[in-house]
């Protein structure tokens, strides 16, 4: 399964065994493909967050937390780290770093490059709708990509749910910013971990 540009090999393992911050960056412009039995989904990664574990007052994992839902960021990197939010959008993250050490990135955005007929109908989206608001968040990817609870753990070196290797991105395309929705985390809320492509019309928040 090669990509448009010729290149196909997925992201091997000691991509994901690093800091996450390093991650989310070099996440950007890759191809985060969903392989299922209704078909192949692919969309490029347009915007992550960093999370940085026991120290990170943001991560689930902050202070040691274990839970059954936080077991598998403890595990070595390059797992799906999926969890439900408001009861009802499924967020998807990868775990980093090795084993023990609880840090994940959050993929926030894609820019949809195939399957969108398919993602439109998991949206329930018109068929005029534009591809670029199809996976536009976290909870709006997850859906377009049919990403649910069921892929907790999955191995991103494998067949189902895997990153594609794309032309890295140069450092001047990228943006950060401090990271969504963490208004409770104190000091943390300011970090910029936050990391986006600048101008592209698929990033969930300007």
């Amino acid at each position: 399964m090669a990509g448009s540009d010729g290149t196909g090999r997925k992201l091997p393992r000691e991509f994901f065994l690093r800091d996450a911050r390093a991650v989310a960056r070099d996440l950007l412009g890759q191809e985060l493909v969903r392989v299922s039995p209704e078909g192949t989904a692919a969309g490029i990664i347009v915007e992550t967050e960093a999370y940085l574990g026991v120290a990170d007052r943001a991560s689930h994992a902050y202070g040691g937390r274990l839970s059954r839902r936080t077991a598998i960021m403890y595990e070595e990197g390059g797992r799906a780290y999926v969890y439900l939010i408001y009861g009802m959008y499924w967020c998807l993250n990868f775990t980093t770093r090795g084993l023990g050490t609880p840090e994940a990135v959050l993929i926030r955005a894609l820019q949809p490059v195939a399957g969108i007929d398919l993602m439109r109908k998991r949206r329930r989206a018109p068929p005029a709708a534009r591809p670029a608001a199809l996976a536009n968040g976290p909870g709006k990817l997850c859906r377009a990509l049919g990403i649910d609870g069921s892929l907790y753990g999955e191995d991103l070196c494998g067949d189902v749910l895997f990153v594609r290797e794309r032309p890295p991105v140069a450092l001047v395309e990228i943006a950060v910013a401090p990271r969504v929705n963490i208004d409770y985390a104190g000091e943390a809320a300011h970090h910029e971990w936050r990391y986006y492509l600048k101008g592209n019309p698929c990033v969930s928040k300007p």
